[in-house]
């Protein structure tokens, strides 16, 4: 499996690009992609907020994250703006009948293959070796462009989940 995601991030962005991720709970399918692709194209496209063009990118990356980037160096997205982003999710939500708002879905790399394991049966899964602190983890509740591209994949022990399984062991 290939992860190597940074390199798909428009290097036009500047360091105060928000980010806002949404994990889907199932796979997305090769044409849902393809349809889905273009709708967050179209929407970065069409961003506005005041009025004003948003600097966006959107992507969908590894068949399960939703990735809304807007660079604030020119126009702020908040109120209206972020409103319609969520919205613009929610459709899709519908739209492709996927859960995209529940946080406690976490993914994993396992065995080359992004596993999700909900919240409550991660410390089994740690216990019990499924996981350890190596295993991959996507950090979803990252918020800003750097952190994007250093810390949504790491190794589970570098994350807060990991601290939390660790405090518990």
């Amino acid at each position: 499996m290939k992860l190597d995601y940074q390199q798909l991030i428009p290097e036009n962005l500047s360091k105060n690009t928000r980010v806002w991720i949404y994990q889907s709970n199932r796979l997305f399918t090769l044409s849902e992609a393809l349809q889905l692709e273009e709708e967050l194209k179209k929407f970065s496209e069409s961003w506005l907020s005041h009025g004003a063009s948003v600097n966006a990118s959107c992507f969908l990356f590894f068949g399960y994250f939703i990735i809304l980037m807007a660079d604030e160096a020119e126009t702020t997205v908040s109120g209206c703006s972020t409103d319609s982003s969520v919205r613009f999710v929610k459709n899709i939500e519908q739209t492709y009948n996927v859960s995209l708002f529940d946080r406690t879905n976490l993914a994993f790399i396992v065995k080359d293959k992004i596993e999700l394991l909900p919240l409550s049966q991660v410390n089994y899964a740690f216990q019990n070796g499924y996981i350890d602190e190596s295993t991959l983890f996507f950090d979803n509740s990252i918020q800003d462009i750097s952190a994007f591209k250093s810390r949504w994949l790491i190794p589970l022990a570098d994350s807060w989940l990991g601290k939390r399984l660790n405090n518990k062991n």
